[in-house]
């Protein structure tokens, strides 16, 4: 979507703005598709695509996003479509009136939060962590994610890169801004004075604790924040992903930070090296249902299936990960999903069949983290409704799970 806009020669304000509308439209798109079929007289599945993705990006636009006018966007939306279907643009333009004549009347009486929830997931979140917790879940997951950003050590502190940016720094020690335009024009990008990375996945590689020196294997690396972090923190890393496409991505950054690091393309299920390591990290591919607020896409893509055939995976990667780690050596695993099969069940699982590893426990101080991040274990857990509360923008962060284990020497 990135490349699209810039391809279309949109400046970087107009990038923000299509990115925001494309996102949420897809986060809110029953609730849309609701109001289409009520107002439109039809199902969805009976209107043409270009005229139904136009009523979607209109109603957002009235419905969600308060700084675009009304006018500006039933004429911008009936334009979308009135080559290609003039009997559509009609349609695209009486219901578009219709809703920004009523306003949000329309919605009073709908519970758009449950409405944009799968109900496998809103019925997974429920039995995890309540009905309560559940509904703040889908809350945070529904709103716009702020840019957080990882300082290399070495420079300016963190203050003084938060003060530069215009963010705030975070207690966990990432800064979150707000509002950006292209990424590369911020100061300290072209320099390598930082990366970006979400506030939860930044504490992964700070649970491995000291690195400096220490050999660590850091499996699925791709894109590479968590090589980054770990090289930065002096860590001699081996960065093993499967994609070959992806590992060009993570060559670039360290380049651009000047880190080094050892990149290896191989499969992290089935990669052999001649060596064990301090630390090995599996940051697992998983349902991601963690980071709804970045990816949208998964409320629609995923299903409750793929949660037992991620976990299986997992199961796998997690197993041979632990025999690559050296006798006293750490393990840490962590995923971005809320989904229990997908996190403590895969501990659990693996120290039923390796008594020769044991839980580390993390503590808030370490890390920087609340003490209600935490599991009972001494696992990391956060959900998209921990970190910062306020103000809009600025709140919330990814949803991850992260444990560490050591082989007993």
């Amino acid at each position: 979507l990135h490349g699209e806009a810039r391809r279309l020669g949109l400046d970087a304000r107009d990038r923000a703005l299509a990115m925001r509308l494309a996102y949420g439209a897809v986060q809110r798109r029953a609730t849309l598709d609701h109001l289409v079929e009520t107002l439109a007289g039809r199902p969805v599945g009976r209107l043409e695509p270009l005229v139904l993705a136009a009523l979607r990006l209109g109603l957002y636009q009235l419905a969600y996003a308060d700084r675009v006018p009304a006018h500006a966007a039933v004429a911008e939306s009936v334009e979308l479509v009135k080559r290609a279907s003039p009997g559509g643009a009609k349609l695209v333009n009486a219901v578009l009136r219709r809703v920004a004549e009523r306003g949000a009347g329309l919605l009073a009486h709908q519970d758009r939060v449950r409405l944009d929830i799968p109900d496998w997931l809103w019925q997974r979140w429920s039995s995890a962590y309540g009905p309560d917790a559940a509904r703040r879940i889908a809350e945070a997951s529904l709103t716009e994610a702020a840019l957080d950003i990882s300082v290399k050590p070495g420079g300016a502190t963190g203050a003084a890169w938060a003060e530069r940016l215009g963010g705030r720094l975070l207690p966990t020690g990432s800064i979150r801004v707000a509002s950006h335009g292209r990424i590369e024009d911020l100061p300290g990008y072209a320099e390598g004075a930082w990366w970006v990375q979400d506030a939860a996945a930044a504490l992964v590689t700070r649970v491995a604790g000291d690195v400096t020196g220490r050999s660590v294997a850091d499996l699925c690396a791709a894109p590479g924040g968590k090589t980054a972090g770990l090289a930065a923190a002096g860590a001699l890393v081996t960065a093993v992903d499967v994609s070959g496409a992806r590992l060009v991505r993570l060559r670039e950054n360290l380049a651009r930070l000047s880190l080094a690091a050892e990149v290896v393309e191989a499969d992290a299920a089935t990669w052999s090296p001649d060596r064990a390591f301090d630390v090995v990290l599996l940051d697992a591919p998983c349902t991601a249902t963690g980071t709804i607020r970045r990816h949208p896409d998964i409320l629609r893509l995923k299903r409750a299936e793929d949660v037992a055939r991620m976990a299986q995976l997992q199961r796998l990667m997690l197993a041979h990960a632990a025999s690559l780690v050296r006798p006293g050596g750490l393990l840490v695993y962590s995923t971005c999903s809320l989904e229990p099969e997908e996190g403590p069940m895969q501990i659990a699982a693996l120290l039923a069949t390796r008594p020769d590893f044991e839980r580390v426990p993390i503590t808030a101080v370490e890390i920087g983290a609340a003490p209600n991040w935490f599991t009972p274990d001494g696992e990391l857990r956060t959900l998209p409704f921990h970190g910062p509360q306020e103000p809009p923008g600025l709140a919330g962060m990814d949803g991850f799970f992260v444990a560490r284990l050591r082989r007993k020497s």
